[in-house]
């Protein structure tokens, strides 16, 4: 049951709120949220009325309190959320809204402002793209420069300053391209081709060319053209579900470069795919035992993730097998 004298402030920083004096509200609802800390419409109020000083610090922290009060007021993820757009915190805004819409997933204003929050976050990413490109165009790396920018286009395909930037990049990248390619050696050209088919999603011509590399580089090469020729050919043998073909190409660039990270994620993706579960396991393991800065975060969460999976799959058949 609501406790009087706490409500009665309320009512009183109701009051004050409805006649635009907002710093005097909020002493009332932290009052009464110091006397019932469990009712989490008091620091929702408080967090409308920073809002409207537009102290979104303060909106942040009394968003926050309210939803420590009940995590099932779906209130107070929109103040959280609200007051985040403003401190252009959009990735942990992104957050506040997903923890919202998991306890309310029809919530209209929650919908609604993750997908402005999504739009932003996109043209912030473009806008981030872009700048990197012309840093990439002033110092003359021209390759990295089209590459940013074709990231950009994914983003926003049409949009007249990557287009612009583009019209400028591109005849220069085809040029340094043309040149490039002049020099590759019949080898080097067979590993170019797959790299083309690859791009295109044409993944079994891709893997005819990256095994006339490997066949014409021998079997025992270890170089490094042999490793990129036998990763490839791995991403080729994962999109068409292969997985045996995974497998047995990662263990071929394990054993030139045993700490090699997307080998051995591949290697465990495929031996799950193919229940062995014991060696997907310890080739995860192998990856968290290296160094974080070594893995990337990405990678890292990734493994993260499979090795709970596994070990709950591996623990499972066990008690299978010993009843």
């Amino acid at each position: 049951m609501p406790h009087a004298q706490a409500e009665a402030l309320k009512t009183e920083g109701n009051a004050f709120f409805k006649g635009g004096n907002f710093a005097a509200a909020i002493e009332k609802y932290d009052a009464a949220s110091a006397i019932d800390g469990t009712v989490p419409a008091y620091q929702s109020n408080a967090a409308a009325c920073w809002e409207k000083l537009g102290n979104y610090v303060s909106m942040e922290a009394a968003a926050r309190k309210c939803i420590s009060a009940d995590k099932k007021f779906v209130k107070g993820y929109f103040r959280l959320a609200t007051a985040l757009k403003h401190l252009n915190d959009l990735g942990n805004c992104i957050k506040a809204l997903e923890s919202g819409l998991a306890v309310q997933s029809t919530n209209a204003d929650l919908k609604k402002m993750k997908k402005e929050v999504t739009e932003l976050q996109r043209a912030e990413q473009v806008a981030n793209y872009c700048s990197k490109a012309d840093e990439q165009m002033q110092s003359g790396d021209i390759a990295g420069a089209y590459k940013t920018l074709e990231l950009a286009s994914r983003l926003d395909a049409g949009n007249a300053d990557i287009e612009r930037m583009m019209s400028r990049v591109k005849p220069k990248f085809e040029s340094q391209e043309r040149s490039r390619k002049s020099g590759l050696s019949q080898i080097e050209l067979f590993k170019e081709k797959g790299d083309e088919a690859y791009k295109a999603a044409n993944f079994e011509t891709a893997i005819e060319f990256y095994a006339k590399c490997i066949d014409a580089l021998g079997a025992s090469s270890e170089s490094p053209l042999a490793v990129k020729a036998y990763s490839n050919r791995a991403a080729c043998y994962k999109q068409i579900s292969n997985f045996d073909g995974v497998i047995g190409d990662c263990t071929a660039v394990l054993e030139i470069e045993p700490e090699n990270v997307k080998a051995l994620i591949r290697r465990a993706q495929a031996f799950e795919g193919v229940e062995r579960y014991r060696f997907a396991l310890q080739d995860c393991k192998s990856v968290l035992q290296m160094p974080y800065a070594q893995v990337g975060k990405t990678n890292w969460d990734l493994c993260n993730m499979m090795q709970h999976r596994l070990n709950s799959t591996v623990q499972k058949l066990k008690r299978m097998n010993s009843s």
